[in-house]
């Protein structure tokens, strides 16, 4: 049994410790600021900047994997900047919001772990809108992810993650929301499954979920091989939308 924490930790450095009191084996972080140094002694975390890419913004947190335990193995990949990284390598549309690796459990097969954050972002200065929305870059962290499906079927992959969208519906019932969050969502339609997947939402589905085919994207879509516990799950939005 493999024992997995999907947590957006609100840059709270507090938050680091009490993830030592956990019986976890692997936390999949989002807005994490770097680890107070007697936290980072006791736990192993990818080595990636402590920020968020984004011009004119100071955001030293990001998405983590962190191992918590010698229960399992942990190989992390090495997010690059799309303009630096070769082909083969995990390019990412700005850094800090996707973090992976792959994990080894004591028993059974290895498999893929990803931490997913997708920032809120504003319409262009032209539209004089006052919106808010984070959809945009969902999608570019789906894409990104794709770069570590390589065949049609049987991959391993859990995804989990703060992706500050719904599922099912829009913000106050709006119907205009509700059809731009569903194209997130309508993406697993692409993928081939045996299973109906578990996609996370606000309110009704956990991020850590059953399991497909093949995974991608804000719940778990994992062969049903290894089992997976959820100690804790962080919906995909998380939030209220403000200045709608």
């Amino acid at each position: 049994m493999v024992k997995i924490i999907a947590w957006n930790i609100a840059r709270r450095e507090e938050a680091w410790r009490c993830l030592l009191d956990t019986d976890g084996d692997i936390a999949l972080l989002q807005e994490a600021i770097e680890p107070p140094a007697d936290v980072a002694r006791r736990l192993d975390v990818d080595p990636a900047p402590w920020r968020t890419a984004g011009a004119g913004l100071n955001r030293p947190w990001r998405a983590a994997v962190v191992k918590l335990s010698s229960r399992v193995g942990v190989q992390w990949f090495e997010p690059k900047p799309v303009e630096n990284a070769h082909r083969g390598e995990l390019a990412v549309s700005r850094p800090g919001t996707l973090a992976a690796a792959i994990l080894t459990p004591s028993t059974g097969e290895p498999f893929i772990v990803a931490s997913m954050y997708a920032p809120w972002e504003k319409p262009h200065s032209t539209t004089g809108s006052s919106w808010i929305y984070a959809d945009g870059s969902v999608h570019r962290v789906i894409s990104d992810l794709s770069a570590l499906i390589g065949q049609q079927a049987e991959h391993r992959i859990l995804a989990a993650g703060d992706l500050n969208i719904l599922h099912g519906y829009g913000e106050n019932g709006s119907d205009y929301w509700a059809s731009r969050y569903a194209t997130v969502f309508s993406l697993r339609e692409t993928l081939p499954s045996r299973d109906e997947a578990t996609f996370g939402s606000k309110t009704a589905h956990p991020v850590v979920g059953p399991v497909a085919q093949h995974s991608v994207f804000g719940g778990v879509l994992l062969p049903r091989r290894e089992p997976v516990s959820p100690l804790s799950s962080q919906g995909a939005a998380s939030g209220a939308r403000s200045a709608l």
